[in-house]
């Protein structure tokens, strides 16, 4: 399946009824299993909807980070992603990839 930033925007916990989705590296992730990290109220929650790639490369909350551009992002960044990358994939199951 895929998906757009738009449609990704309407997994962000805040409709109970609906999975909560966290992109990393474009591929989609059902992080709803931790709702207590991604869902209101939660210390990952603004990333919940979203391409978190470069907030996590950068270990950054900041909005401004929290986009799929890894444009100027140093070798010790893109390795912090990648071990991420690696944690969701070992965590949570791959529902879309996200389109550009």
């Amino acid at each position: 399946m895929e998906m757009t930033a738009q449609q990704l925007s309407q997994y962000n916990g805040t409709d109970p009824s609906k999975p909560i989705y966290v992109a990393v590296k474009g591929r989609v992730f059902d992080v709803t299993t931790g709702k207590s990290f991604y869902g209101p109220g939660g210390p990952y929650a603004m990333f919940a909807g979203k391409d978190a790639s470069r907030a996590l490369a950068k270990m950054s909350k900041n909005e401004e980070d929290i986009t799929s551009n890894l444009d100027g992002l140093s070798d010790k960044e893109i390795g912090v992603l990648n071990d991420w990358e690696n944690k969701f994939v070992a965590k949570y199951p791959v529902v879309a990839t996200l389109l550009n």
